[in-house]
């Protein structure tokens, strides 16, 4: 009878860990409307100051400083909260992240009215750029 306990243990483990890889390869899709978007937002040195106050406020918590994925909130997340400083992230379109950082999703909150104001969501994408290796 004992001896079932170990197996179940790393039976639920296992689950755990196989749903967690599964959940963060879902892929995020993102209406083709948003994908062409362009920002309207020039990237300045304004605009990203502005900017980087509204990550430090808002996204630094999941994705840390540097967006690596690293912030003091990232553990506790059932999705990674992916790393903005690599290329893939980089190769989305200013709409696409805008769409994210809008709609959010999972984990992810929604920012319309955290951050209601679009050009401060755009701001956040323009800064989110300086964040490159």
């Amino acid at each position: 009878m004992f001896a079932i306990i170990p197996i179940v243990l790393g039976l639920i483990f296992l689950s755990f860990n196989l749903n967690k890889y599964y959940q963060d390869k879902k892929p995020w899709t993102v209406p083709d409307n948003f994908k062409n978007m362009k920002n309207p937002v020039a990237s300045d040195a304004e605009s990203i100051k502005a900017g980087k106050t509204l990550y430090v406020t808002h996204c630094k918590s999941c994705h840390g400083s540097k967006g690596l994925g690293d912030g003091t909130k990232a553990a506790q997340l059932k999705t990674e909260p992916g790393d903005f400083s690599k290329a893939d992230f980089q190769a989305q379109s200013d709409g696409a992240i805008y769409y994210k950082t809008t709609e959010g999703r999972d984990d992810m909150p929604n920012f319309k009215k955290k951050v209601p104001d679009a050009d401060d969501r755009w701001s956040i994408v323009n800064y989110i750029r300086t964040l490159k290796k």
